[in-house]
């Protein structure tokens, strides 16, 4: 008598809404895939019991536990076959998908389809399974094309779309407006380096005014900042064209609805000492927190 072929269903879903039902997305994939197994116990399918369920995970990346414990049995040579109710169940990347079939082969571990009448044990199953994950990371990209287009849209009208505030504004009603008190440090900031020239002297001049970084928090509550300023923090602020009513948007300077703290004139004026100054070195250019 043959032996019986162990097969495991993986199901996966984006988002978590909805996963605390009694009956959700995963219990219809899990099902379906049940079911299917059954069909096929003529050819001596038989379901494994252990469950590989990643509910609110993204099929862009692989960094799923489930999934990772799947492939960890796989490693264990304790599954013969990966059953999905779709393809891109498994993975949205077809750089990932290669990966994991490579990964079957070696393991001599098939992978089939539910709803789509095709598996890796065949030449032909695994080109209609490269031409569908193809499809589906061509319009993974396409969407994600179209939200970077639109927020870049909404910059060039001024629109705020989230993003740290630079040192010097505060964000109120979704429009940036100018705090002050934190503004007349920028300003000295910009006047010092016309003055002494020096980067790491303008921060030592800071220090020793008793000047700390801004304090930020994380979304965790985490607190970063309230330090003393390095060159890299003083060259930051001298770089930072949201200073004089500007952001990058893909690469291209554009005015921005904000107001300038510092004018034009003096911000350019650093930008060419700046320059100067590099004498060989490589400044970094900060991306604008605006951008």
């Amino acid at each position: 008598m043959a032996e019986p072929i162990r097969c495991a269903i993986y199901t996966r879903v984006s988002d978590d809404q909805g996963l605390d039902l009694s009956f959700n997305t995963l219990h219809a994939q899990y099902d379906a895939a049940e079911a299917y197994i059954r069909s096929q116990a003529h050819a001596g399918w038989i379901l494994l019991p252990d469950k590989y369920d990643d509910g609110g995970f993204t099929g862009g990346d692989t960094k799923r536990p489930a999934l990772q414990n799947l492939i960890t049995d796989i490693q264990a040579d304790k599954i013969d076959i990966v059953l999905v109710y779709k393809v891109d169940r498994l993975t949205r990347s077809l750089a990932d998908f290669a990966k994991l079939v490579e990964l079957f082969d070696k393991h001599d571990v098939s992978f089939a389809s539910v709803t789509q009448p095709f598996n890796t044990t065949t030449s032909l199953g695994r080109l209609t399974l490269n031409v569908l994950l193809s499809f589906a990371q061509f319009e993974r990209e396409i969407s994600s094309e179209r939200i970077r287009d639109k927020l870049a849209a909404s910059k060039r009208k001024g629109l705020y779309v989230g993003g740290s505030i630079p040192f010097g504004y505060r964000l109120f009603n979704k429009s940036i407006f100018i705090r002050e008190r934190e503004a007349r440090r920028i300003r000295l900031i910009f006047r010092k380096y016309i003055e002494i020239r020096s980067v790491t002297d303008v921060a030592n001049y800071l220090n020793q005014q008793g000047l700390l970084t801004k304090v930020r928090g994380f979304r965790n509550g985490e607190l970063f900042g309230g330090v003393r300023y390095s060159k890299d923090a003083v060259g930051r602020v001298l770089r930072n064209r949201a200073y004089v009513g500007q952001i990058i948007v893909r690469g291209e300077i554009v005015k921005a609805p904000h107001p300038q703290i510092v004018n034009t004139k003096l911000f350019n004026a650093v930008q060419m000492k700046l320059d100067k100054a590099r004498q060989g070195r490589s400044w970094w250019l900060p991306k604008t927190p605006l951008a």
